[in-house]
């Protein structure tokens, strides 16, 4: 059984009483209910990558997360004095505290290799990388006089060494730090010791030398996922990494002096004074907190310390922020698409009943939800070719069959080209998407403007009569 929808023109007189007004604003209003469909897509798509985010989790639960590489610090035990008055009998009386001294390196040289690897779940993928990490450097003299320090108040034979790691989990040896000329192997820190959340140190007994300008050196085999970091301490900080990666992101306060990214390599240096440190170079307190423990958001580290920097190994092709960025356009699309079609059907003569408008909709809606799904298993690039193809071929050849003018349908399907072909050049554009995007819209409103100048004339063309003699 065949229900007859007519497209024939009668001058609009089918179509919701023949209003060309009433029918632009149905299209209006099928456009603003289409908003719902779209939020939805934008949610579905939210829910993907918080999906992704879970396996990047997971995956980094049991590989490693992000590093953080802190330190070193040389902490001296002091006992210092102090005095407290009686509230009641207004006498002072003394009472030794145990606090600590506080030195940062002098220099502090890093040189680190990483190399990063995909891990698969799925479809999902995760970066972990495996480092090897030198450090040396040397301790500043302790300072006495600025400080007021009584040399014979620190406990030198109980003096610590710490380094600071994110994450334990990826130490692949039990590291050794040279000190003067002795090797210790680092314990983890049982004691009260906030300097770090993960404390690693040694315990060298310095009461022979009392000395703290003493020269360090240590090596970390250490694996990780998606960001290696470093923690600037040193009067003088150098830090050169490279590795195999060809998509980098350099974070943090501090951008690398030099950088090279090239092929599937990249490398960078950074070379900082002391005076964008946030700490002192020597300082007493009772329990220092020189870093806080990381936030996590999406399976990242992620530190509001400004001291904090380093390189974050960016997945190649973030599928999930591109399908976000298309699916925006999602209205804009569908209404110059509409107006498109309004136009197309008027300059043809022919109506387009208001449920095949909602059919139109509905293909260039799920168009989202196909692209999607295709760019999770083959990315984005080619998923958007594919989702368009299709998309354009099934509108293209419904507007065929109800005008029955395979000209218009084509006109038509090549207008749609150009939108998505349009949105697709915006989206990998960076610096330029908004000038990009704004001509482009500026453009087609001319064109709509022409057209719908054009078809005013002709309508009042046909309802003048002729009255030339």
């Amino acid at each position: 059984m065949k229900i007859e929808l007519s497209t024939e023109n009668t001058g609009f007189k089918n179509w919701f009483g023949g209003s060309v007004l009433i029918k632009l604003g149905l299209i209006g209003f099928l456009t603003i209910i289409l908003l719902i469909p779209s939020s939805m897509i934008q949610d579905l798509i939210t829910e993907r990558q918080n999906r992704q985010g879970e396996v990047m989790r997971e995956i980094s639960d049991k590989w490693s997360g992000s590093q953080l590489i802190q330190g070193p610090v040389l902490v001296l035990p002091y006992k210092t004095t102090i005095f407290r008055e009686d509230p009641t009998t207004g006498k002072s009386t003394g009472g030794e505290i145990l606090t600590n001294i506080y030195i940062l390196p002098e220099s502090l040289n890093i040189e680190s290799k990483a190399n990063p690897e995909l891990l698969h779940r799925g479809i999902f993928d995760a970066v972990v990388y495996n480092s090897k990490i030198k450090v040396k450097g040397k301790f500043s003299a302790l300072e006495l006089i600025k400080s007021n320090i009584d040399p014979a108040m620190i406990q030198w034979d109980k003096a610590k060494v710490a380094i600071g790691l994110s994450d334990l989990k990826g130490l692949k040896n039990n590291p050794i730090i040279r000190l003067g000329n002795k090797n210790y192997e680092v314990e983890p820190d049982l004691t009260s010791l906030k300097l770090f959340s993960n404390n690693l140190i040694i315990l060298p007994n310095l009461i022979k030398g009392k000395n703290t300008a003493l020269d360090f050196s240590f090596v970390l085999d250490l694996r990780g996922s998606e960001k290696l970091s470093f923690l600037h301490l040193g009067k003088n900080t150098t830090v050169k990494i490279k590795g195999e990666w060809n998509n980098p992101s350099f974070t943090g306060r501090y951008l690398p002096d030099e950088r090279s990214v090239s092929g599937n390599a990249f490398s960078a240096t950074w070379k900082m004074p002391y005076y964008n440190r946030p700490y002192p170079q020597q300082w007493m307190e009772e329990n220092t907190i020189l870093n806080k423990p990381d936030t996590m958001t999406n399976g990242k580290h992620n530190s509001d310390n400004p001291a904090v920097f380093g390189v974050d190994f960016l997945l190649p092709v973030d599928q999930y922020q591109k399908t976000t960025r298309a699916a925006k356009y999602a209205i804009l699309i569908i209404l110059l698409s509409f107006l498109s079609l309004f136009f197309t059907e008027l300059l043809n003569k022919r109506n387009i009943h208001f449920l095949q408008y909602v059919l139109i909709g509905a293909a260039m809606t799920i168009y989202y939800t196909l692209l999607l799904a295709l760019s999770e298993q083959m990315g984005f690039n080619m998923a958007y070719l594919l989702a368009s193809a299709a998309t354009i071929g099934l509108i293209g050849t419904f507007i065929c069959s109800l005008l029955k003018n395979r000209k218009a349908a084509l006109l038509f399907a090549g207008i749609l080209s150009t939108f998505y072909g349009f949105i697709f050049v915006i989206l990998q554009l960076q610096d330029m998407a908004l000038l990009v995007e704004s001509v482009g819209l500026f453009l087609i409103i001319a064109i709509l403007m022409y057209l719908s100048q054009k078809i005013s004339l002709e309508q009042k063309n046909e309802q003048e009569p002729n009255t030339g003699v």
